[in-house]
């Protein structure tokens, strides 16, 4: 992911690839996910592309002039509220390697070390608290009825989500298990996040199958409802080509 003017998040981003036991983690999360419940992807790629996505929202926003919990709460500028929204998204699903269920509250704990560890190496011991904090409380509201209390924390949330598209569904289906939550991944042709029009972000979702709603309907409206980010991003989805019978044109939340 590019990082222009944040060496902060670039450093810890590089000892962040450069870590077996962070990457083993996000493995063995993989292996509860797909190989033991027959979900989609919850690894690397996974948390990678959340990472991105949450970025690329963060950088939206900011450019319009909406200020994150950081900067409102603590003085915090641009560089801390990226770093607290990429790193809550590399490690939001880590508690998978233990279990599926309550996994959001395993993730804190086994978080929680390795984000002292990398925080400390950038910032004095009273501010990597108040990160690590930030950071914790993004990942334990991205859970199913979570309350994000900060902007943050929101991106995250929603970027989740996000990471629909049909790419997510490679491994249930290379290995012959196919789930709602594989098959409507693989109608999602393309998610694509730009400047809106009436709101400050647009994300626009390309389906070839109506099965592709389940996201949208299911996962997506979850996410995004109770976010703090419903004044800010409107959504619409559309299917396209002729292969099945249409049930229906568009969709919009």
């Amino acid at each position: 992911m590019p990082v222009p003017n944040n060496p902060v998040l670039a450093a810890l981003l590089e000892r962040i690839n450069e870590d077996d036991e962070i990457y083993a983690l996000w493995v063995a999360a993989n292996v509860t996910a797909v190989e033991r419940l027959g979900m989609t992807d919850h690894g690397p790629v996974h948390v990678k592309i959340v990472m991105n996505i949450a970025c690329k929202l963060l950088r939206l926003l900011l450019d319009t002039g909406v200020a994150p919990a950081v900067t409102t709460t603590y003085g915090f500028g641009r560089t801390e509220a990226e770093v607290v929204v990429a790193l809550a998204a590399l490690f939001h699903d880590v508690g998978m390697a233990i279990h599926r269920r309550e996994h959001e509250t395993y993730s804190l704990f086994v978080a929680q070390e390795h984000l002292r560890r990398l925080l400390l190496a950038h910032y004095d011991p009273a501010t990597a608290t108040v990160l690590r904090s930030e950071i914790l409380h993004a990942i334990i509201a991205h859970r199913a009825g979570g309350k994000p209390l900060t902007l943050e924390a929101g991106i995250v949330r929603v970027a989740d989500a996000l990471d629909m598209a049909k790419g997510r569904s490679r491994i249930p289906f290379a290995s012959g298990s196919a789930s709602i939550h594989s098959i409507s991944a693989a109608a999602i042709d393309a998610v694509r996040i730009e400047p809106g029009q009436g709101k400050p972000v647009r994300v626009r979702i390309e389906m070839t199958n109506s099965a592709g709603v389940f996201q949208l309907d299911q996962l997506l409206r979850e996410k995004l409802m109770g976010s703090g980010l419903e004044p800010y991003v409107e959504v619409e989805a559309e299917i396209r080509g002729e292969t099945e019978k249409r049930l229906l044109t568009a969709f919009r939340l």
